[in-house]
């Protein structure tokens, strides 16, 4: 990456992330990974954030705080406690801290001179901040979806959806209100996978698809030096007993029923011919609800319950921080990466299973990023269903090679050079050229 010239000032931008370290939140890894980099681009980042107290059941990993230049400026910010709002059923981050980031922001833009202000969360209502910051403050802002905003996935599929149909309906019955506002005035609109410009167009005939960059997150390369010598206070996978440890880490739920059928009717049929063999394997799957204590639910038993294979599973709910997630990676015998259903599930969630070095089993949907970018990384285990009529045929392929064929045993050898389009440093690259462009853009008269 070229560094900007010593005597070019930086230009400053306003980085909305209402999560951000410690808190343990994957809305928050766009803003974190950039940070080491954003200087050399020619930007100088002001973080403004929602207080870890804030955060209801939020998952603390102080060793996030190790990863990005320490004098980075964050702004952090109160609100309502959730204690104080529980009762009445909702506790919602945004109700309970818009007001509070609304008027920070407020506050430091009509004091301070920024070029850009970038909102990159998935509290989807902190968008709204950016027409209202320019028409106030002249400023113009970068919008990051990293989840679409209207989300038809679980009306087409009939799948409930996160917090039940009452809370959605109202979601996105605000959604269609603020976001044709959000999409007008916005001079640089940013997205996670290919699929979000399209489904845009779709919903607003007046919108140019073109004005969406596809940018994936970045692979965080140095988290793996920072975990070298971390390990969980109570490990949850008991490494060396003599078992074999496939690991998954990371959000489950129903649309990913598909591929955790796949995994386990492979392992069922492994298991029918070579029992001795299979009682050694163990399937581990951690994090896999976003939801705090007490309230998250178990998405993958069901599936292995369904398949006959619930004695060799095991899956921990509730969120991990993140630096106990790599540890299970790097130490696992060998690791599972399941995709969604929906395509256009982000593709990000591949990377550090990649950095991990340990066998990877990739079950993705034929449509998603990831089965392009495992064959550009030349990965051989990689398995693409297009829907639940190809169930039974892609568990037999990875019975085969995976199970059978004794590929679980492979080292994992990928050329990482080939990992360099996907760095955190090269990512933050791209994304500041579009800062650049959004600036020229729309740039404010003296």
């Amino acid at each position: 990456m070229n560094a900007r010239p010593a005597e070019t000032p930086l230009r400053k931008v306003l980085i909305v992330s209402p999560h951000f370290p410690p808190v343990n939140a994957p809305d928050m890894q766009r803003t974190r990974l950039a940070l080491p980099y954003l200087r050399a681009c020619g930007w100088e980042p002001v973080v403004l954030a929602v207080d870890p107290e804030m955060v209801e059941g939020a998952v603390l990993d102080p060793l996030f705080e190790a990863t990005y230049p320490g004098d980075i400026r964050v702004v952090r910010v109160r609100g309502i406690p959730p204690r104080a709002t529980r009762w009445a059923g909702f506790a919602s981050l945004w109700l309970r801290c818009g007001n509070a980031i609304r008027s920070a922001g407020d506050g430091l833009l009509g004091t301070e001179r920024f070029d850009l202000v970038f909102v990159s969360t998935t509290q989807f209502d902190a968008f709204s901040l950016g027409p209202r910051w320019r028409g106030k403050f002249n400023v113009p802002y970068v919008v990051d979806y990293q989840d679409p905003w209207i989300n038809g996935y679980y009306k087409r599929t009939h799948t409930r959806p996160p917090g039940g149909w009452v809370k959605f309906g109202l979601s996105q019955f605000n959604a269609r209100r603020r976001e044709p506002r959000v999409l007008r005035g916005a001079s640089g609109i940013l997205a996670v996978s290919t699929a979000y410009a399209p489904t845009l167009a779709a919903t607003y005939p007046w919108f140019d698809q073109g004005r969406v960059e596809c940018l994936p997150f970045g692979a965080a390369e140095n988290d793996f030096e920072v975990a070298k010598n971390h390990r969980p206070a109570e490990p949850l996978v008991p490494f060396g007993d003599g078992n074999i440890h496939m690991v998954y880490t990371g959000r489950c739920g129903p649309d990913m029923s598909t591929s955790l059928t796949i995994v386990f009717r492979a392992f069922k049929r492994f298991m029918a011919a070579r029992p001795d063999e299979a009682r050694r394997f163990r399937f581990h799957f951690i994090g896999t609800d976003y939801a705090p204590r007490p309230l998250g639910r178990e998405w993958v038993v069901p599936t292995a319950r369904s398949e006959g294979v619930t004695d060799y599973v095991r899956e921990h709910c509730y969120r991990v921080p993140y630096f106990d997630a790599l540890y299970y990676m790097t130490h696992a015998d060998a690791l599972i990466a399941i995709g969604s259903n929906d395509p256009t599930y982000s593709a990000s969630k591949i990377f550090p299973f990649v950095l991990a070095r340990r066998p990877l089993l990739v079950i993705f949907s034929e449509q998603s990023p990831v089965v392009g970018i495992c064959s550009q990384l030349r990965h051989r285990h990689c398995y693409a269903f297009g829907d639940a009529a190809d169930i039974d045929a892609v568990a037999d392929k990875i019975a085969d090679s995976w199970f059978f064929g004794g590929a679980i045993k492979e080292k994992n050898d990928l050329d990482l050079s080939l990992f360099r389009p996907y760095t955190a440093e090269n990512m933050t690259h791209q994304l500041a050229q579009c800062f650049e462009r959004a600036a020229g853009r729309d740039r404010r008269k003296p």
